[in-house]
């Protein structure tokens, strides 16, 4: 057999029935052997012409190219649930059958997919294998790391069908295609109030149960929500990273930043329903209000 790999260049190869340099594996076509020689080159010459992203595969080009088109060639026979890959097809019709071979000697915890008892695993290890190559942040799942990528190259394959409104993850899709729907599906047990979001739920039960799960490591205090804990934590670094545009004041946070802006605006977002009084600021609404209530 002769080889010859050069830069841009393709293989050529001499012979049709080879065996492919560092496997044991056959492969008796050229085009197939220069597609699986690719795997060892990393080389990646199939680009999409959407994103650009590229890829060592024709194949794994066509199926990223789904995420553009949305075409979901593969259907559920019970359910009608649609897949843009077949060996996505098979891993959900485990679903209806319940079925789950695979177990963790750990904790014995089982799963439908092998892919993901790997990735359990790592919950045990606590390791993360997978690097980002423009900024080295590590994950625990190759799934998260490529969600992380697309904040560095943009890519914003989930499109809203109403407003065609574009998101990196499909979860951020779904979650806004309910702004459009207005449904709120997610009900507290204990006080009945509703939620377009199960995470808003979730923070909501906090509420009752009086869990504070994020604490600060300065003055321990706890917070509901970490985002709270976030802004609680500038007054300790006395960071403001909010900056207005107008005069460049800046804020801890960004919802002073948006209170701060209505004043160039002269926007009067909240309204009295008592008289009509109008105001800039939730807190001046409040503070009002006091007339009316005697308080």
């Amino acid at each position: 057999m002769e080889l010859y790999v050069k830069t841009n260049e393709t293989h050529l190869i001499s012979d049709l029935s080879v065996k492919a340099v560092d496997t044991d594996k056959n492969i008796n076509d050229k085009q197939l052997l220069n597609e699986h020689f690719h795997t060892h080159t990393k080389e990646k010459p199939y680009s999409c012409i959407e994103c650009n992203k590229k890829f060592s595969l024709p194949s794994h080009l066509n199926v990223h190219h789904r995420t553009h088109t949305k075409e979901k060639p593969y259907s559920c026979d019970v359910c009608g649930k649609g897949f843009s890959q077949k060996g996505n097809l098979l891993t959900h019709f485990l679903v209806h059958m319940d079925e789950k071979p695979f177990s963790c000697d750990l904790c014995h915890k089982d799963f439908s997919r092998k892919q993901n008892l790997n990735e359990h695993y790592i919950t045990h290890t606590n390791e993360k294998p997978f690097s980002c190559d423009v900024c080295n942040k590590t994950f625990s799942r190759k799934s998260h790391l490529n969600m992380h990528f697309r904040a560095h190259t943009n890519e914003k394959p989930f499109s809203c069908d109403v407003c065609g409104k574009k998101y990196p993850q499909k979860r951020y899709l779904d979650d806004h295609f309910l702004t459009h729907a207005n449904e709120k599906l997610f009900s507290c047990e204990v006080c009945g109030n509703k939620f377009s979001y199960k995470r808003d739920l979730k923070r909501h039960y906090r509420i009752h149960t009086n869990e504070k799960p994020f604490s600060c490591d300065v003055c321990n205090k706890d917070f509901f929500q970490r985002n709270h804990l976030n802004e609680h934590y500038r007054t300790h670094t006395n960071e403001k990273p909010f900056s207005c545009d107008v005069c460049n004041k800046s804020f801890s946070r960004k919802s002073n930043l948006n209170a701060h802006f209505r004043t160039h605006t002269n926007e009067k977002r909240f309204s009295c329903d008592i008289c009509g009084k109008k105001y800039s600021q939730k807190v001046d609404l409040k503070k009002h209000y006091r007339i009316h209530t005697n308080k």
